[in-house]
């Protein structure tokens, strides 16, 4: 974690975060929703640790739709009530204007690494991509596996893994936080 000097004290460094899933209904924007909660309140030690969140697809099927309503009633189920989101598909500046890009399956992570790489886009990009199950907590990675056509169980279990996963993710990053 890279630190920058503010009036003689070191501060983390702020970061930005970019959850991807295949049409960014479901499994990313429950990420997101997730994430947004954990630091955007300003009781949250992150509050000032964390510059932007977003949330995109590799596919462009559902771009402008809202999440899926299994998503909206997870998370309302969950105490988040105030997420808003309009899908979108992944996009070349994304690779320069996020710090990581986490992948919620394995394909999506072939998905983003073959864009990544495409053309020039690989020596401007500053985003660390990753899939986001790495911060499993449990010594193995993990992938969020697409609840669309599962049921509403599936959808649980997405936002279970979302929130450890952030959590484990804010906690490595931002070791000296205290929560």
């Amino acid at each position: 974690m890279s630190t920058m000097a503010t009036s003689g004290t070191a501060q983390p460094q702020k970061i930005s975060v970019l959850f991807v899933c295949l049409g960014n209904i479901c499994r990313s924007t429950m990420a997101e929703g997730v994430f947004r909660s954990l630091v955007k309140d300003k009781s949250s030690p992150y509050y000032n640790l964390i510059d932007k969140v977003d949330s995109c697809g590799t596919g462009g099927y559902h771009t402008g739709d809202e999440p899926d309503d299994r998503t909206m009633s997870t998370l309302a189920d969950n105490g988040i009530t105030n997420y808003v989101h309009a899908a979108r598909r992944l996009r070349d500046s994304d690779f320069r204007d996020f710090d990581y890009i986490f992948a919620m399956d394995n394909g999506n992570l072939m998905d983003l690494e073959r864009w990544k790489d495409r053309g020039k886009k690989s020596s401007s990009s500053k985003a660390q991509v990753m899939l986001f199950g790495e911060f499993s907590g449990t010594g193995r990675k993990e992938v969020v596996q697409d609840p669309y056509y599962v049921g509403r169980d599936a959808f649980e279990k997405a936002f279970e893994q979302c929130k450890r996963f952030s959590t484990n993710f804010l906690q490595q990053t931002f070791p000296d936080v205290d929560t």
